[in-house]
């Protein structure tokens, strides 16, 4: 593993994931990006923590040229992630945004020492990874100056890409991945060492961390089949991590058609076919440091 992580995931092995999946997210991300940079003063300085391949802040970014420009500051735990988010977001900067990559670790409580004082600190998928939840949001708060915004991206629809019956094996195989991979997250959350539980939602994390004005939405991610290009790498890895993680918590049956489905010497292989989508749903839990 590249760098540590409390999840024991070796998250610069998914840096393929991570691209497709901002290129599939990109009208979601950039809409968001959008609604979050508009509630900022101007030249803001917005902190992506756990910015993965940093496709967010590529859209932060834009929003920012668009305006008076402003600063972006890239915080990861993985040197590879970080790495490449750095390219991408420079690559649309322009010159009126500032661009820094910091290594952090979002479980860190010493980020408002490490991190310079935002008017947006943004987390996507980034909080139900780390040990005590509720701490990191109150970490994430004392990150933002007065007036400024916590946004963390959690939880949603879960995605869909499969049609019901795959011509082979039961239909409803996607219905047992999701629930599979939700075990699974239990697992996860339980193998963290120090895991504290958050029985409540994200708008209570973020009242309890002191935070106003708290609210959320949600950004559709939409697809319909064939789909664009970069939809069955996507699918592939995703089915992947299922296959490697999961694939315990599925029967026999069901472990037989995730591989073929995987399997390029299959018919079935996800390359064969032209009805995989992709649907779902990402919410945006935010709230204002008083």
């Amino acid at each position: 593993m590249s760098a540590h992580s409390h999840d024991h995931i070796d998250w610069a092995d998914r840096l393929a994931l991570l691209r497709a999946a901002d290129s599939l997210d990109s009208d979601a991300q950039a809409a968001a990006a959008a609604r979050l940079v508009a509630r900022l003063p101007g030249t803001p300085t917005v902190v992506d923590l756990g910015c993965g391949a940093g496709g967010m802040s590529t859209h932060f970014a834009r929003e920012l040229a668009a305006r008076d420009g402003g600063t972006i500051i890239l915080a990861d735990a993985t040197p590879e992630l970080l790495d490449e988010a750095e390219r991408a977001v420079r690559a649309v900067a322009g010159s009126v945004v500032d661009v820094r990559a910091v290594h952090a670790d979002a479980a860190d409580t010493d980020l408002p020492e490490t991190l310079p004082a935002a008017d947006l600190v943004w987390a996507s998928r980034v909080v139900h990874h780390l040990p005590d939840q509720q701490a990191a949001v109150g970490t994430l708060a004392a990150v933002v100056r007065p007036g400024g915004i916590v946004a963390l991206s959690e939880g949603g629809l879960s995605f869909s890409c499969l049609p019901w019956d795959l011509g082979m094996g039961r239909p409803g195989l996607e219905e047992r991945l999701h629930a599979a991979q939700a075990e699974w997250f239990v697992g996860m959350r339980e193998g963290i060492d120090g895991s504290v539980p958050m029985p409540y939602g994200w708008p209570i994390a973020l009242e309890r961390a002191g935070l106003a004005e708290v609210g959320s939405f949600s950004m559709l991610v939409d697809h319909p089949a064939p789909g664009p290009d970069a939809l069955p790498g996507y699918v592939h890895h995703h089915l992947s991590r299922i296959a490697e993680h999961a694939a315990e918590l599925l029967t026999a049956e069901d472990r037989a058609d995730l591989a073929a489905l995987l399997d390029p010497e299959s018919p079935h292989h996800l390359a064969n076919r032209r009805d995989l989508y992709l649907l779902g749903a990402r919410s945006v839990h935010h709230g204002r440091v008083s």
